[in-house]
């Protein structure tokens, strides 16, 4: 896998090559091409969105890795994602929600948290603010339903439009608005529990 300390853009990168470029490609060097745009722009992403899916922090790695290599198959395979972000959300929902669903993930101690690598353009405090924060949001998010922590950490915490959100999990848009709305009270409910003041947005 990538080292943890390069800093790959956070924003999504454009999957399309130049025409001039794109042209001279055979396909299995432009689905190569392809892959390494994707992980390299959203590794971060895929990494921190497994854990707030409830991915313990010690297997976001491996989970990470099934996710990746889901892409490169179907980009493999001719699959072009319309909306990259939505697309990789989907993968990462369906494989938390089997990793959730395997015994031997169930009751196990809690863990320290390991959200995002480190950002060399932040100092140090203000990383460690930055991953203490994540980590109480992680814990917290925690206590939620899988179907409606979904919802909740597509729409409020990754901005995908509320469409797109019921695409990628495979529901109608009214049942998407209605688990936001259950999550929400959830994550105000259960961050009062642990001590925080606040909510989702």
């Amino acid at each position: 896998m990538t080292d943890s300390t390069a800093t790959p853009p956070f924003s999504m990168v454009p999957l399309e090559v130049s025409p001039s470029s794109k042209a001279s490609l055979p396909p299995s060097d432009l689905s190569a091409f392809a892959f390494r745009t994707l992980f390299d722009a959203e590794f971060r992403y895929v990494w921190n969105t497994l854990r707030y899916l409830g991915v313990r922090p010690s297997d976001v790695q491996d989970v990470g890795q099934e996710v990746f290599l889901t892409v490169h198959k179907k980009l493999t395979l001719g699959e072009v994602p319309r909306t990259p972000r939505s697309w990789l959300f989907a993968l990462c929902h369906h494989a938390a929600s089997n990793y959730r669903q395997l015994a031997r993930h169930r009751r196990l101690a809690p863990e320290d948290e390991a959200l995002d690598a480190a950002d060399p353009t932040k100092n140090a405090e203000a990383h460690l603010v930055s991953h203490q924060e994540s980590a109480r949001v992680a814990r917290i998010l925690d206590a939620l339903d899988l179907d409606r922590r979904a919802v909740l950490v597509s729409h409020d915490m990754d901005g995908l439009p509320m469409p797109e959100v019921a695409l990628a999990l495979g529901i109608p848009l009214n049942t998407a608005y209605s688990r936001l709305r259950l999550a929400r009270r959830d994550f105000v409910a259960a961050a009062r529990r642990a001590g925080m003041g606040g909510g989702a947005s």
